[in-house]
């Protein structure tokens, strides 16, 4: 039977030229639509597969350029070396793990590449199969991803405990072998794979893959006169200098306070100047705020 094919750039709503960064942002922010946890469409758990197969080709070079070049008749070219693609995808391991329950779907790679089969005297002939191998997405906080922990999952009424260790990163995968679907015939389970995604933070915005933005409030003598003050980072508390004359908007950077990165060290924090007005006044305060203000008129008449 002739296999359909699939155009992944237009499942995943990404050109054809997109690069890898375009290629994982289209991934997270549809796969979190459509995850069948959060999502009742009774349409959205194929949906939700179907972005897990799109983004298993496009991000590794390997086999998107080999869906480039095939086109429609890629799969059954994949399908005549299936062992050599579950090796090149078993070997992309990461780290993660979240208090949640997950509902897995069917197998991801079954649906691309078939079941096992063993070559017998007289051809091909059926035996013990592997059980089919689950992907999740599975979000974490980012304090989460910087420290690492455990966790415990739900899986088909199983409890499963993850340990996984500090500075994962957005994206990754954590392999649990033998958690997968069971065998069939005698054959071993297959493996769980759970893909981390990193959930927006209330005080912190990324920017980019590791660098992180927070908001820095400073009242309006801290701002002209310059201060030193504190801001939050993801590991506790640090002091900033605020420079005299700052205005709103002015990015101040902490280095190596923001998220791992894959060939080591941390991104930055930049904290972002934010000049704050008391809502109400003494009297005393606004005695002086006038005094300001006519100090300031008086001087831009003359000049």
């Amino acid at each position: 039977m002739a296999l359909a094919y699939t155009d992944y750039y237009e499942v995943l709503g990404v050109p054809r030229d997109a690069d890898q960064d375009a290629i994982r942002r289209a991934y997270r922010k549809l796969a979190r639509q459509y995850h069948p946890d959060l999502n009742a469409d009774s349409d959205a758990e194929d949906r939700f597969k179907e972005l897990g197969e799109a983004y298993e080709v496009l991000s590794d070079p390997d086999k998107r350029e080999r869906y480039d070049r095939l086109g429609a008749d890629w799969r059954r070219q994949e399908q005549e070396a299936p062992d050599a693609n579950f090796e090149e995808f078993f070997t992309r391991q990461g780290f993660g793990g979240a208090d949640t329950r997950v509902e897995f779907g069917d197998d991801l790679f079954e649906r691309l590449f078939g079941g096992r089969a063993s070559a017998g005297a007289s051809g091909w002939t059926s035996g013990p199969r592997r059980g089919s191998d689950r992907e999740a997405l599975l979000e974490l906080s980012l304090e989460d991803a910087l420290e690492g922990g455990r966790r415990k999952l739900t899986l088909d009424d199983r409890e499963i405990d993850v340990n996984f260790p500090a500075r994962v990163r957005d994206g990754q995968l954590i392999r649990l072998a033998g958690q997968g679907g069971p065998g069939r015939d005698g054959g071993p389970p297959g493996d769980l794979y759970l893909r981390i995604a990193l959930k927006p933070h209330p005080r912190l915005r990324r920017r980019g893959d590791n660098d992180l933005d927070i908001e820095l409030p400073v009242t309006p003598s801290q701002a002209a006169l310059g201060a030193t003050v504190p801001v939050q980072t993801l590991t506790g508390t640090a002091q900033v200098r605020v420079p005299a004359g700052s205005s709103s908007g002015r990015r101040l950077r902490l280095r190596g306070r923001g998220l791992p990165k894959s060939g080591g060290g941390n991104g930055d924090l930049h904290a972002v100047v934010r000049i704050t007005v008391p809502k109400q006044l003494s009297d005393r305060e606004r005695e002086l705020y006038e005094q300001l203000a006519a100090e300031r008129s008086s001087g831009e008449a003359t000049a």
